[in-house]
């Protein structure tokens, strides 16, 4: 692959990541003081990335493998979803915002796979030139955050207005991108097409099954992080709170560099064990700390996303890579996706936003604050839970005798949800 090719293809991860990073990280501030929302609507309104996730696997299926050449749905979805977010940045009542964002995440989600699609369809050896390349989508996060936190505009729309104005720049720009049409499958579009069923009979396997499982159960407390994060340090008196939080995305690129030393040394029921620890500490760290002497413990949670990310759901990316044939990987990884960070996290959006709801406490104006210590409490019990069952059950001594000796690098990249 030429150097220009490398140049495109992470131009247009850069641009991907940075629309996701420009308004989903800051929509609950803005929600809850900016329009005066409650906290069960910040978390249906946070869910609606959920719901997109679920519906995308069908989308991805229907448009790459039978409509159009992947640049050009690309670029009509970016262009649609630009439109939506500008018309939604102008909205103040709850239910017109809620539908256009939903609409949005149907738009949006399934570039997520699209984006990497198109990249894997033009290198010569990804499971080698993937990394060097999605990490510019990271970077484009982390600018995002860093650009919304220094114009200290994380309680109004103007980050949607800024994500929405480079949806629009981006669907222009992945009309220039190669062309790769569509791989001309005539078949129908059914369940069974996305999710073969020799894919979910993998939960036949009692590991495969507990792995699922606590996947999906980790997902609900990891809403509280993303619908609800921005906003407590925003009430703690954190200062740019949205550019402090993209220390997560940084912490998450150094632990990915270590992650093969850690793979070796722990194995995979330790690595994923860890990542769930990190959970429980992470919400322990925000409950108990403070924008004063505590600041070093805000940090801490922050910074241990990477460790949260990296050791359970790459760890995990891996494990179902080994598990499933050579030819079911891709819809093992789809199966597990939908159910993690499509039902999962649409759980943890309701749970959340009614558990925030629960602690909130009238202030003397019209912003509501909220109990934060016995918010992030809920989410460290429910995560040490879990991870506590993990241990208890998950045993895997064997590897599947389909598995390859080695992961598919293909399947290790980061879900449709916040990185």
């Amino acid at each position: 692959m030429t150097l220009s090719m490398r140049a495109r293809l992470g131009t247009m991860l850069f641009l991907e990541y940075f629309i996701w990073g420009a308004w989903y990280v800051t929509l609950g501030t803005w929600l809850a003081q900016g329009l005066h929302f409650t906290g069960a609507q910040v978390g249906l309104a946070a869910g609606t990335t959920a719901v997109g996730g679920m519906v995308s696997p069908f989308l991805v299926g229907f448009v790459a493998d039978r409509v159009a050449a992947t640049e050009r749905m690309l670029a009509v979805l970016h262009a649609l979803g630009g439109v939506l977010l500008f018309v939604a940045a102008r909205q103040t009542s709850f239910h017109s915002l809620y539908w256009l964002v939903l609409l949005y995440c149907f738009c949006f989600m399934p570039t997520l796979a699209l984006t990497n699609s198109l990249a894997f369809r033009q290198m010569t050896h990804p499971e080698t030139q993937f990394g060097g390349i999605r990490v510019l989508g990271t970077l484009g996060w982390i600018v995002a955050g860093l650009l919304v936190g220094a114009l200290r505009v994380e309680a109004s729309a103007v980050p949607m207005q800024l994500a929405a104005a480079s949806s629009l720049v981006m669907a222009v720009y992945c009309l220039t991108l190669p062309h790769t049409p569509p791989a001309r499958n005539t078949g129908p579009l059914t369940l069974g097409a996305v999710f073969p069923k020799e894919a979910v009979l993998l939960l036949r396997e009692r590991s495969v099954a507990v792995f699922a499982a606590a996947s999906f159960l980790i997902c609900i407390p990891l809403q509280f992080y993303y619908a609800f994060t921005n906003l407590f340090l925003n009430q703690s008196g954190v200062v740019n709170a949205a550019g402090k939080m993209t220390g997560g995305q940084m912490s998450e690129l150094g632990c990915m560099l270590l992650l093969p030393v850690f793979f070796r040394r722990l194995g995979v029921k330790w690595m994923l064990a860890v990542g769930m620890l990190a959970w429980v500490l992470r919400y322990l760290f925000f409950a108990y700390g403070n924008a004063g002497p505590g600041m070093w413990m805000l940090w801490l949670g922050i910074l241990l996303h990477g460790i949260c990310y990296d050791f359970f759901f790459v760890t995990g990316q891996i494990y179902i890579d080994q598990k499933a044939a050579v030819n079911l990987r891709a819809a093992a990884q789809g199966f597990i996706t939908f159910l993690t960070y499509g039902v999962g996290m649409f759980v943890g959006s309701w749970l959340s936003g009614n558990v925030v709801q629960r602690q909130a406490i009238p202030g003397a104006g019209t912003e509501t604050l909220y109990h934060w210590h016995a918010v992030w409490l809920f989410p460290a019990i429910f995560s040490a839970v879990v991870l506590v069952l993990f241990l208890l059950l998950f045993s895997d001594r064997r590897r599947s005798v389909t598995a390859e000796p080695e992961g598919n690098f293909e399947t290790i990249g980061e879900p449709p949800l916040p990185v």
